[in-house]
């Protein structure tokens, strides 16, 4: 075998790892908030009226908002995979810089989303929420544990992309090298299909 052909094997082995490893990681991010999913179906089986009364106290339109965020910024990060493969390095980074700007937007809806709720007193631990009824307490500690979990991967996926930013910049990600890029997008896009279900769990459910 030709070092030509020994070096091509090996970038494809290395692809092929790093795709399957990739996908190991989000199967086990699958696992993990597919967990508190049953917990929360487990809760609101118990408690229907309390979780519906609590669904109300939550910003609906911020919520449905910060979805569209979300699903425009996978579409923009689709279209600066595609223009690396397509070796337009300005287009991806227009693109990609794109996703992390609409990422940020998100974060900064969240934080005044709970801003908000937390003036209101509506916070584990807090007088007013404790002096409500068992299954709004479940509620509200469910909401700021798994919109926040999922708020701390959304963070984590901006300073990954910022990198990949970065790596285009430099040129170590290009049409010919692309599994970084291809992966950081992978993950971006678990980030939302988290967020279409933590959606109607919380905003919806009234």
């Amino acid at each position: 075998m030709s070092a030509e052909v020994e070096a091509h094997a090996l970038s494809h082995r290395d692809y092929a790892g790093a795709k399957l490893g990739m996908w190991i990681f989000v199967f086990t991010e699958l696992i993990l908030f597919g967990g508190l999913f049953v917990a929360y179906g487990m809760y609101r089986f118990m408690h229907p009226q309390d979780f519906h009364h609590a669904s109300g106290e939550l910003n609906v339109p911020l919520g449905v908002t910060n979805t569209v965020v979300l699903l425009t910024s996978s579409l923009t990060m689709v279209l600066s995979i595609v223009a690396v493969r397509l070796q337009r390095k300005r287009q991806s980074l227009l693109f990609l810089g794109g996703t992390v700007l609409l990422g940020c937007t998100f974060l900064v809806n969240k934080f005044f989303e709970w801003k908000a709720k937390i003036g209101h007193g509506l916070f584990p631990g807090s007088e007013h929420l404790m002096a409500r009824p068992p299954g709004e307490r479940l509620f509200f500690g469910l909401y700021y544990g798994m919109t926040g979990l999922h708020g701390l991967h959304v963070t984590v996926g901006v300073i990954v992309l910022s990198v990949m930013f970065a790596l285009v910049v430099r040129e170590r990600i290009r049409h010919d090298d692309f599994i970084k890029l291809e992966n950081a997008g992978l993950y971006w896009h678990l980030v939302d299909v988290i967020w279409i279900f933590l959606l109607p769990l919380f905003y919806l459910a009234a």
